[in-house]
């Protein structure tokens, strides 16, 4: 008999299912993937300001509808999904924040730090919408370094995770990695330094 499908394998079976219009295969994928939405969705929530409202729960239910309302989307597989679900998640925070600093005045932007991993340490607070614009103008001029920091700063992926879903090589993710981090060093003003954390 043959061993169960893993997890991952399971995932992308069912993207794919569902992706060809299998409505019953979304219903199987939720149980599969909710514990990865949540701890991606904690992880952002980390970077919020102190005292905002948005519950780790709340931010996994609007990503997982918008990520539900996606027909175009021709899903690949796992990496391909917790992709998207990071650009939903990062659409919802950065939206949120804009909307709170709607009538506020000055308060300068907030350091951000990029550490080697998952760029999880903003000091003191993380500013969504200077680092989403800084990000949004490197995927202007180079598409491929702005999505390695969405996928492995919003996704949460792996240097090899990151490497197989773009179809480039780990060494390439690295040095694009380092390049993107000092290009969003030099975007931010100087009262948002990105300071590079160092193992």
């Amino acid at each position: 008999m043959a061993a169960p499908p893993t997890t991952s394998s399971e995932v992308t079976t069912l993207l794919i299912r569902w992706g060809n219009g299998d409505a019953l295969a979304l219903d199987k994928l939720l149980p599969l993937v909710y514990e990865e939405l949540r701890v991606m969705a904690r992880q952002h929530l980390r970077k919020e300001h102190p005292g905002q409202t948005l519950q780790t729960t709340d931010l996994v239910h609007e990503a997982y509808l918008k990520l539900v309302n996606q027909r175009r989307v021709h899903w690949q597989n796992r990496a391909h999904f917790y992709a998207i679900a990071a650009q939903l998640m990062r659409r919802i925070l950065v939206d949120r924040a804009r909307k709170r600093k709607r009538g506020k005045h000055g308060g300068g932007a907030a350091r951000v730090s990029l550490s080697d991993g998952n760029l999880i340490a903003p000091d003191p607070l993380f500013d969504f919408v200077a680092f989403d614009e800084a990000l949004s103008e490197l995927s202007r001029l180079d598409e491929r370094k702005a999505k390695i920091v969405e996928l492995r700063f919003f996704g949460g992926l792996s240097v090899d995770e990151t490497a197989d879903f773009l179809n480039i090589s780990a060494v390439t993710v690295m040095r694009d990695w380092r390049m993107a981090k000092a290009w969003l060093h030099k975007a931010l003003n100087p009262n948002s330094a990105l300071t590079e954390h160092k193992k």
